[in-house]
């Protein structure tokens, strides 16, 4: 999934955003207000990390201007002003939850993915569709307990449809929730990712050409079998 990190410390920003990555996020890093407008306006994020004071607009005009424009992406919001009115400001401007500076990494990313998944209507880091697992946690999948092998980038696309089971997706849709706008893309990688997937998902017992269908001229859709089809 892909994030948006807005924060004006560049060795804080650097830290949060290798963690991030290393977590298996793809994130975007700006210092200032008005380009974390400019990015979270113009491109679909699964969530905003925003620092609250930023320079040339802070965070809070920020976060009131993309809720103005109907965005909807969950937001957290940092900052250094801990008391209960500036928390009650951050939140009435349309941040989703409030983290205080100095913070712990740990707890920042647990923030991160509950907000993550409440976005996307899951109210755990474990997400089950038929015989497939998913721990979003520990970026681990399997299928009727046994675990399927699957890198990085395999993981991201699963985990996005398994998200919205029933939903289509298109290539550029998935490529922009797997890289950021430094990221050099391959025109086909998403078909080269997709045709791992199904096979991987065969080799455990599903019917991974049916899970995961091409809609010609749309992109893909992700369609899983009810429990008890398929072999175990």
């Amino acid at each position: 999934m892909r994030l948006l990190l807005a924060e004006d410390t560049v060795a804080l920003a650097r830290s949060i955003a290798q963690g991030l990555t290393e977590e298996g996020f793809t994130v975007d890093v700006v210092h200032d207000g008005e380009e974390a407008l400019h990015l979270a306006s113009e491109i679909t994020f699964d969530g905003l990390i925003l620092d609250r004071m930023l320079p040339s607009m802070d965070g809070l005009t920020v976060l009131r201007t993309l809720r103005r424009r109907g965005k909807r992406t969950p937001v957290l919001l940092l900052t250094a002003l801990g008391e209960v009115h500036d928390r009650v400001d951050g939140l009435d401007a349309g941040a989703d939850d409030y983290l205080v500076k100095p913070f712990a990494f740990a707890e920042l990313l647990a923030r991160v993915r509950a907000l993550l998944r409440r976005g996307y209507g899951q109210p755990s880091n474990v997400l089950r569709v038929g015989k497939l697992e998913l721990d979003l946690a520990a970026r681990s999948a399997s299928v009727a307990g046994k675990p399927l092998e699957l890198t990085a980038r395999e993981f991201a696309v699963l985990e996005l449809f398994a998200l919205k089971p029933g939903a289509t997706w298109s290539r550029t849709q998935l490529a922009e929730r797997l890289y950021n706008e430094d990221a050099e893309r391959d025109s086909n990688v998403i078909d080269v990712f997709v045709a791992r997937l199904r096979k991987k998902l065969e080799a455990a017992g599903l019917p991974g050409s049916e899970m995961i269908r091409t809609l010609r001229g749309a992109g893909y859709r992700f369609d899983p079998p009810a429990e008890d089809e398929g072999s175990a």
